[in-house]
């Protein structure tokens, strides 16, 4: 019993390290650590400033260009990139797209790895970075790094840059390039293939590439978002949005991460942004209008009429939004902060942040009570609570829309051109 009592005490210790490491060293996939864009980081700096190098820590050229996030782990950090295309008229056609890894203290390209496109062809887009065809953020487990490139493809790549597996995904009808991102949960990453005229929710084998389970969503519009893993009720819980542009008997849903199966569906419109939890309760909206929902999960088959908790109506706004200390914030289109009390859906404020360059790019929040709506165009500092502050506006003009990471007290910003790294220049760094 003592042996027993014992081993339960290491397995928790080296559980709650475990925690604690992957909270403050690593950033391992879009939206941090637990998908909702909350650090528990309490050293960001407040302010930086690209004439002066305040607070600019490095900043290093990029191979190439893509909306995809950042994201780091231990020493790495991961982009995605495609190459740069200049005739968008050109005929269906798979640009190159690549892993790159830099070091985290200096910025220095460690190597870069060449992912062999997949069969979703379509013209460039030139009015995206990188043509949309590196939007989706990679995911990583300590081991891989899971990429998904918009031709279709995802890929397993190792801390060395070598390929381990590569699968194609099909069918590709979507109605763009792929826009959603890789999560890892236990032995699996999971990819929702958010397609017209009926959607996949597919898991695979994190270390050999084999489909685990395979659901097909016929009911299911096109989304965007990437799902979110959480816990109802101790047990692990996936939420995706699917609706497509128009309203949707199922536009958000819940699923067993572990087979796949449907728990749970609500009416409304889901497509661009991804859900969150407030509390024991999960919010979602489109991203493209129509309604915002926080929806009780423990509910089970159609829960429009049972479960959801308050609506609001919103704008919109492609960014996902952020929940802190029983408050919801969602961007919007025009630079429009929207503030709802978290248990009544009542409006705190709706303020107008006019020094943004990005309303995509979604925020971040720090173990200050601050919230980063951050990108490597102008990132705006406002304070947490009832009451708009704004505390600092940071541009440093390589615009983007891309997500920022954040790890070790430092923030990490993709712009067109360059990755910069945002921190204090103060000694105890």
């Amino acid at each position: 019993m003592r042996v027993l009592s014992l081993s339960l005490w290491i397995l928790l210790s080296f559980g709650l390290f475990t925690m604690r490491a992957a909270g403050a060293d690593n950033w391992p996939q879009f939206r941090g650590p637990q998908g909702n864009g909350n650090a528990s980081d309490t050293k960001l700096p407040l302010s930086w400033s690209i004439k002066t190098g305040e607070n600019i820590l490095w900043s290093t050229d990029l191979d190439g260009e893509g909306l995809a996030s950042p994201i780091v782990w231990g020493n790495r950090i991961f982009v995605l990139n495609a190459t740069k295309k200049s005739d968008p008229k050109a005929v269906p056609t798979n640009p190159e797209h690549f892993l790159v890894a830099y070091d985290v203290k200096t910025g220095d390209r460690q190597w870069s790895t060449i992912v062999p496109p997949g069969p979703w062809k379509r013209r460039f887009d030139g009015g995206r970075l990188g043509g949309g065809f590196a939007s989706c953020t990679p995911a990583a487990d300590g081991e891989h790094v899971f990429v998904l490139c918009g031709t279709s493809v995802l890929s397993a790549i190792d801390f060395q840059g070598k390929i381990v597996w590569r699968k194609e995904l099909v069918p590709h009808a979507y109605d763009m390039e792929m826009a959603t991102s890789p999560i890892v949960f236990e032995s699996t990453v999971i990819v929702f293939c958010g397609m017209q005229g009926g959607s996949r929710l597919v898991a695979f084998d994190r270390k050999t590439g084999e489909i685990v389970w395979d659901k097909t969503l016929k009911d299911t519009g096109y989304g965007h978002n990437t799902p979110l893993i959480t816990k109802v009720k101790g047990a692990p819980h996936l939420v995706l949005m699917g609706g497509g542009l128009s309203p949707a008997k199922n536009a958000i849903q819940g699923f067993d991460p572990r087979t796949g199966d449907r728990l749970w569906w609500c009416a409304g419109n889901g497509e661009t942004a991804s859900a969150i939890q407030v509390n024991d309760f999960i919010y979602g909206d489109s991203g493209r209008g129509g309604p915002g929902k926080l929806i009780d999960p423990g509910g089970k088959g159609d829960v429009t009429e049972s479960h959801v908790k308050w609506v609001v109506k919103t704008t919109n706004g492609l960014s996902s939004p952020l929940a802190m200390d029983n408050l919801v914030y969602r961007l919007n289109d025009g630079g429009v902060l929207s503030c709802w009390d978290a248990k009544t859906g009542e409006k705190v404020y709706a303020e107008r942040v006019a020094q943004l360059s990005s309303t995509w790019a979604s925020p971040i929040a720090d173990g200050n009570g601050r919230i980063y709506l951050a990108s490597a165009g102008t990132t705006v500092v406002v304070q947490a609570g009832p009451t708009f502050k704004l505390l600092s506006s940071n541009p440093l003009g390589d615009n983007n829309h891309a997500s920022a990471a954040v790890a070790n007290g430092k923030i990490f910003l993709l712009g067109a051109k360059k990755l910069y790294a945002i921190g204090s220049h103060s000694k105890e760094r």
